[in-house]
């Protein structure tokens, strides 16, 4: 059977088994998975994963619940409708309860890079071991991974949708003595990504990340690179632009207000082929403008959100998000002009590695003292309304002076408001070519050019 069979086989056995007003809507979701490891400069592991889910959530007697299982076969079906069911009847009343999505249509051309798709292991060992060349003697690790995701939704209304989506992401990173460089990317299809490519980029910020000077704390002009402010984005997303939280006066974000600088504009871009055209509702997913040139216009919402405050699905409904709130998952922070070719800036040694390409140059040659960040982890938030975060720095900090990186510098803590970081008048520039930062998941993604703020604030050393 065809997911679309499958979704429709379970809408009817919830109809047979609880009657003609029984709501019941259900994914099926279809995934295959391939990651190629390395470590020490080998591969070290190649696995693959395919599997299918079924979803279904149902609204019997105004009670709501939610089942999921992989086996499809009819005993497998009538099992997850009879225990989803089951759970309904001793669930509390759902009096916010926002209905099923009604039939609409959800443009999808089906088209996916079919290269991707099935891509053979040596496909991806050739991305690797262009990546370990490139590196040059350096000790390499990460991975390449591809995906396919193939799903089908179906409800009690009659609405139905189809949806392919593929995916390829390269992150690795290279070691010279203590020090790490990194370069990662996301990429629709794998012929887009170049292994050799992102290897020199990592070699030249792992050697020019070499023997550190400590500086104290302090607030200082920063030019963060696309990886940190990937960060950034992933923070907002998750409590500034969450429809839960926002109906819950959880979120700093406030519609119509300009709480941004005016370079800052966010949009939330599903409508490629990493991506399902369709949430977990069944709702038609769309492109979403959160932030236009600093003036705060929307939040993500699924059906129950948007009901709450009235505005309707902006087609976010995801697994989780009862709890947690709808996410954007794919967000983007516009670049002010067209991106120029790409140049990346030849590997140079020493200190000067640490900028490798033209486009962090240009906002790097601003700076008259500052600091150039390439990454941020271990990012933990300290307040969610204002959405301050602690957390710290990695991959290579360096110190700029006159426009020029003289010397590595080591890790930091910083505590900060992002909000407030991306605030009226403290963006001094944006780069122009935005880079894709790869999610834990597939199908979540980053986008962002690197970034010149006026200042940032570090709170102290990495060890405290």
């Amino acid at each position: 059977m065809t997911e679309l069979d499958v979704a429709g086989q379970v809408v009817e056995l919830v109809r047979r088994l609880a009657g003609p007003a029984a709501e019941a809507e259900v994914v099926v979701t279809r995934r295959d998975l391939a990651l190629t490891r390395f470590a020490n400069s080998f591969i070290h592991q190649n696995v693959a994963e395919s599997g299918v889910a079924v979803r279904l959530r149902v609204h019997v007697d105004g009670r709501t619940a939610a089942g999921s299982g992989s086996l499809v076969d009819t005993e497998g079906l009538r099992a997850l409708v009879e225990r989803t069911l089951t759970a309904a009847r001793l669930c509390p009343p759902d009096p916010a309860w926002p209905g099923l999505t009604p039939p609409a249509p959800v443009r999808s051309d089906g088209r996916v890079d079919e290269a991707t798709a099935y891509a053979e292991p040596d496909a991806r060992a050739e991305r690797v071991r262009g990546f370990v060349d490139a590196v040059g003697g350096l000790e390499a690790a990460g991975y390449c991974r591809t995906s396919y995701r193939s799903g089908a939704f179906a409800n009690s209304t009659g609405h139905a949708a189809l949806g392919r989506a593929v995916e390829a992401a390269m992150d690795g990173i290279a070691r010279a003595g203590g020090a790490d460089g990194v370069a990662r990317l996301c990429v629709d299809r794998l012929a887009d990504l170049d292994g050799a490519a992102l290897g020199v980029r990592a070699a030249a910020k792992a050697r020019a990340a070499a023997d550190p000077v400590e500086l104290p704390p302090g607030r200082y002009e920063v030019v963060l690179e696309p990886a940190a402010v990937a960060d950034l984005l992933q923070n907002l997303a998750w409590y500034g632009f969450n429809g839960k939280r926002y109906a819950e006066r959880q979120s700093f974000a406030e519609p119509g207000t300009a709480q941004f600088d005016p370079a800052v504009t966010l949009v939330d871009d599903p409508l490629h082929r990493s991506a399902l055209p369709y949430d977990l509702e069944g709702t038609a997913r769309r492109t979403l403008t959160l932030v236009e040139a600093g003036t705060t216009r929307a939040v993500a919402h699924d059906r129950r959100s948007g009901a709450e405050v009235g505005t309707g699905s902006t087609g976010h409904g995801m697994l989780g998000g009862s709890t947690f709130g709808p996410l954007p998952h794919n967000i983007r922070l516009l670049a002010e002009a067209p991106a120029p070719a790409p140049g990346d800036v030849t590997a140079p040694g020493g200190v000067a590695g640490a900028v490798a390409d033209a486009d962090t140059a240009a906002l790097v040659a601003g700076v008259e003292r500052g600091l150039l960040v390439s990454d941020f982890w271990y990012t933990r938030v300290l307040d969610p309304k204002s959405l301050v975060v602690t957390g710290l720095t990695r991959n290579g900090v360096w110190l700029v002076e006159g426009g020029v990186p003289v010397r590595a510098v080591r890790d930091f803590r910083f505590t900060e408001s992002y909000p407030r970081a991306l605030g009226p008048g403290r963006v001094r520039g944006l780069g122009r070519r935005p880079v894709r930062q790869p999610d834990r998941v597939e199908g979540v993604w980053w986008e962002a050019p690197p970034l010149r703020l006026a200042e940032w604030n570090f709170t102290g050393g990495a060890s405290g």
